[in-house]
């Protein structure tokens, strides 16, 4: 794919969306596993022109929630480290929570992996929570001395908690020996290099701060800052557009044979990976079912596999970051009003730049890499099937016991009829095959009437054998 059809491609969306005035600015930017591969802005940092100035990458704003996966990721590097256990109950590290009253007799104390997961049991928090974030340490205790409500017994259901993860901020503490913030910035944002990235509005970002806003008529009006307290855990930190692709692209790594190995030690690429999947599934979660990680959402695409996302709103603010594990194919965009939902865009244009991925073949988009004996298999199934070879110690004794294979030969014999025969058995298959794992593949092979389909998966053994082995005609219409 050339670089202008990647940069035209999300242009466009938010040239589109220009039109309707979702916010004052937006700005945003593309990334592959090598680094950003194309950056966008419009608008101005000023609500109604007061502040002329143009948003570029490195302008920060308020990546508000985006913050969760870095909360979760210094949580885990504390697990990994012993420091803690995610199955531990939360009043072993905040025991202000003992007060708190369970919504049932057998309720469970919240653990750290409830609370992690969005499965603590507290109800959906938004946008209470936002408007938490300068709480301090002891007005969280007197929070939960006072009590908390309940929607459903602890680890049972998701439910969107802000509380849940500034809970979490106080056991990075209190684990750690050092405040939240400090641990953030001093393990995770200075060895990454994310110098423009900080949970103060005074963050060294060279093209300024986006100032927040929200629509009052056909106009905007400029928001305050609120400070860091107890809740910034949920939602703190201001960062470019720059510093978050670098942030996902880190986090993406992890699913990349040749990854970034040098700063492994944040946090390992196994507990990065582990971020990454579904934890806690999610239902109506969009378009797509999918679920929550470890700070991360994390959705099934149809057509492209796994995808990781993660949205942030905060008053005066939006912004959402996105990118495909496996090929190491991101965005990242944000915007400065309330509402305004910047992950519509963003996921439109991840769609279109995976679509085109796909279509071009300079990736894999959800395709599976099949092992090389399940490509060696395939050329075995063949000579059995049409050249009327004779098995070998390469097929797994079910076969036969599930169906004998002279039966199997006349269902193969008739199949091969329907489709008119097939080209010479040194021809290669269609290019079109399909795995869904490693050890999976079809393949087809074309007749005069149709096609012949051809499907094996190998066994868990090593080496691995052919346990199914399915031949049928496609024929043509």
């Amino acid at each position: 794919m050339t670089e202008p059809t990647r940069a035209s491609g999300i242009d466009a969306v938010f040239a589109a969306r220009r039109a309707e005035r979702k916010a004052p600015s937006a700005v945003w930017a593309t990334f592959d596993r090598h680094g950003v591969t194309h950056r966008g802005a419009s608008g101005t940092l000023g609500g109604d022109g007061a502040d002329g100035a143009a948003p570029g990458p490195d302008t920060a704003y308020r990546i508000a929630s985006c913050t969760k996966s870095f909360t979760a990721t210094v949580l885990l590097a504390l697990r990994d480290t012993g420091a803690l256990d995610l199955d531990a109950p939360v009043t072993d590290w905040v025991p202000a929570f003992a007060d708190v009253a369970l919504p049932t007799a057998d309720s469970p104390v919240p653990t750290l992996r409830m609370l992690a997961t969005m499965s603590a049991g507290f109800p959906t928090d938004d946008p209470w929570g936002d408007r938490q974030e300068s709480l301090t340490d002891e007005g969280l205790d007197a929070l939960l001395r006072r009590g908390l409500s309940f929607d459903s017994v602890p680890g049972t259901a998701f439910a969107y908690s802000n509380l849940g993860y500034a809970l979490l901020g106080r056991v990075v503490a209190e684990a750690s020996g050092r405040p939240y913030r400090e641990v953030v910035e001093q393990d995770v944002l200075a060895p990454l290099g994310l110098d423009s990235t900080g949970f103060t509005n005074d963050v060294p970002a060279a093209g300024g701060l986006a100032i927040g806003h929200r629509r009052v008529g056909d106009g905007w009006e400029p928001l305050p800052f609120s400070g860091p307290g107890a809740f910034s855990p949920i939602g703190g930190l201001f960062s470019t557009t720059d510093d978050l692709a670098r942030w996902a692209r880190w986090l993406g790594s992890a699913f990349d044979p040749d990854g970034e190995g040098d700063l492994d030690g944040i946090l390992s690429r196994a507990s990065r990976r582990e971020m990454q999947q579904l934890q806690r599934f999610v239902p109506g979660l969009g378009a797509h079912p999918g679920g929550y990680g470890l700070g991360l959402f994390v959705e099934q695409h149809p057509d492209h596999g796994t995808i990781v996302s993660h949205s942030g709103g905060y008053p005066g603010f939006s912004a959402h970051m996105r990118w495909h594990p496996a090929t190491g194919v991101g965005a990242v965009g944000f915007e400065n009003a309330t509402y305004a939902q910047v992950s519509v865009p963003i996921t439109l244009a991840l769609d279109g730049l995976l679509a085109e991925t796909a279509a071009q073949g300079t990736g894999v988009g959800s395709r599976v890499r099949p092992w090389p004996e399940t490509l060696a298999a395939r050329d075995a199934v063949e000579e059995l099937v049409l050249g009327g070879g004779e098995p070998g110690d390469w097929l797994a004794e079910n076969i036969e016991l599930d169906i004998p294979l002279e039966r199997r030969r006349r269902t193969w014999g008739e199949a091969v009829e329907s489709v008119g025969g097939l080209a010479p058995t040194s021809a290669e298959p269609l290019a079109d095959d399909e795995s869904k794992a490693p050890s999976h593949l079809v393949w087809r092979r074309a007749g005069s009437r149709g096609l012949l389909r051809f499907e094996i998966r190998l066994t868990p053994e090593a080496p691995p054998r052919v346990q199914t082995l399915t031949v049928r005609a496609e024929t043509a219409h």
